[in-house]
């Protein structure tokens, strides 16, 4: 997504919070619209439970609308959102202890910054390929699992949303060289785990 992409979404939903606030009652439909989806395929992936996670998300939208008169505007809504959705899920984790993430994807190559979120290649190829897809996609869910869910985390948050750093520091509430060290000892010891097992 371009920076310009990026600033115009958060005008759009600036104005529908401002709708919203003002008495429009299809404003906060569409802002729930514009986030759902990818504040579920977030929380399904900390918690690696789709059914609770729609639960979860649910939870997070009546929060917003309850505390949305709160909101500061001069900020990014999307920060604001995913750390309530990311404050829930690690509750959620701490109160069950079950972890069973969805990490769709092999480790990136050490010293890779880039925060574009991970695309998926076309899964309509050959059955040798989809087999192997289906391989690596269970092989990185079970390695996944076995990381604490800070580094789980800040992994989904970076490798999966795109966040940038500071996004991430204000998601998770703590400052941008511990999430820097944060991502880099996930991603270390995501790839000591999980390298054994690939060609």
């Amino acid at each position: 997504m371009t920076a310009i992409a990026v600033t115009s979404e958060a005008v759009e939903t600036n104005e529908l919070v401002a709708r919203h606030l003002s008495g429009d009652t299809r404003a906060f439909g569409q802002i729930v619209g514009r986030y759902h989806g990818r504040l579920l395929n977030f929380t399904h992936r900390m918690i690696g439970d789709r059914e609770r996670a729609e639960d979860l998300v649910q939870e997070a939208f009546i929060r917003v609308s309850r505390h949305l008169h709160r909101f500061d505007p001069s900020k990014k809504f999307s920060t604001w959102v995913y750390t309530i959705a990311s404050n829930l899920a690690k509750n959620e984790l701490r109160s069950h202890r079950r972890s069973p993430l969805v990490f769709y994807q092999s480790a990136r190559a050490p010293g890779d910054e880039d925060h574009t979120p991970l695309q998926y290649e076309d899964a309509r190829s050959r059955p040798d390929d989809m087999f192997a897809g289906r391989c690596l996609k269970e092989l990185v869910e079970s390695t996944l699992a076995r990381l604490s869910p800070q580094y789980r985390q800040v992994l989904i948050l970076r490798e999966f949303e795109g966040r940038s750093y500071e996004e991430i520091a204000d998601i998770v509430g703590c400052n941008l060289g511990a999430v820097k060290s944060r991502l880099h000892r996930a991603r270390a010891s995501f790839a000591a785990l999980i390298t054994p097992y690939l060609d």
